[in-house]
């Protein structure tokens, strides 16, 4: 499988679970496309890697976390958990043993939706309710806010920001359940530039859930409900797309020359038939899938093991098999 430019195809988009509206085309199409998903993941050579739920020690009577939205791991090994409960701060820091250390966030999210750390170390979080991007220091000093801003007529409560990627002084937000585009902004939270419409063309979305930029300037878009992956220079200048991937929720680039994704077959119900899929991010071609109960987001530790959430209330981590 490699990057291919746009083929014109029919393609079914489901009722989406989030209350975003649906369109009506070929079920046909989708549904021989989630058996040719299926084939494909089942033929994949599979990751030697252990799915465990990662233990969570409770600091005090009543305190637990609910759907663990997103996940990310910084140079320490520092785990950092995005979590929409109430019982429990927004965002929760966490040691290797599962002991919370710190957590902030109270009163500040309307639905966290993902959670990204920095080259320096400074902590990113998206809010999907109310489209608001925060920036903390690792120890919760709030730095930066920056507001994407709602679409002005919001279908659901699903109508902002989805994902968050860095490279050098720039920033990108992927904007998609309201509206269908990526925006660029300065170090500072200055908006440089936007690009993207709603649509199936190139450079067109239908939910953008996830972003990751790689170190040679590529930037990967899990075009949701269209159920591809599109690549694209720093400019938004589309590079081309793979389209036998499924429907992939989040992106994280890797060692070496590697992108995990979090995917599942279009024709079931999202957060159905989960898996992690690694490719080579140069060709699409995948390099291993391991099954999962959970997608929505991918971080990965220092030994390039994948961490996600999964609901309702579960942190998972992939350890690898040792031999």
């Amino acid at each position: 499988m490699t990057a291919t430019e746009f083929v014109v195809s029919p393609i079914l988009t489901l009722f989406l679970s989030i209350g975003v509206g649906a369109q009506s085309t070929d079920s046909k199409g989708l549904a021989a496309e989630s058996v040719q998903f299926r084939s494909l993941m089942r033929s994949s050579p599979r990751l030697e890697l252990n799915l465990m739920e990662f233990p969570i020690v409770a600091p005090r009577p009543g305190w637990k976390i609910e759907m663990a939205s997103s996940v990310a791991v910084d140079r320490e090994g520092l785990i950092y958990v995005l979590q929409r409960g109430p019982d429990a701060d927004p965002v929760i820091v966490l040691n290797r043993q599962g002991q919370v250390l710190r957590s902030w966030g109270k009163g500040l999210y309307k639905i966290p939706h993902s959670i990204r750390i920095d080259r320096d170390g400074n902590v990113w979080t998206v809010d999907a309710g109310n489209s608001m991007v925060h920036k903390f220091s690792p120890d919760g000093k709030h730095l930066l806010e920056i507001n994407v801003g709602l679409p002005s007529a919001p279908r659901s409560e699903f109508c902002g920001a989805t994902d968050i990627a860095f490279i050098r002084d720039r920033i990108f937000v992927s904007d998609g359940y309201g509206n269908a585009r990526i925006l660029e902004y300065s170090s500072t939270g200055k908006k440089l530039r936007e690009w993207g419409s709603a649509g199936d063309k190139p450079g067109q979305f239908h939910v953008p859930h996830g972003i990751a930029i790689d170190r040679e300037g590529s930037l990967y878009v899990a075009d949701r409900e269209n159920g591809r992956i599109q690549r694209f220079t720093l400019e938004g200048h589309y590079l081309g797309e793979w389209r036998d991937l499924g429907k992939t929720f989040s992106l994280q680039v890797g060692q070496g020359n590697e992108l995990w994704l979090g995917t599942q077959p279009r024709d079931v119900a999202n957060g159905s038939e989960p898996w992690l899929v690694k490719v080579n991010r140069s060709t699409g071609k995948i390099l291993g899938v391991v099954e999962s109960r959970g997608h929505h987001s991918i971080a990965l530790n220092a030994d390039g093991e994948p961490l996600t959430g999964a609901r309702p209330d579960k942190v998972l981590w992939f350890r690898k098999t040792l031999r």
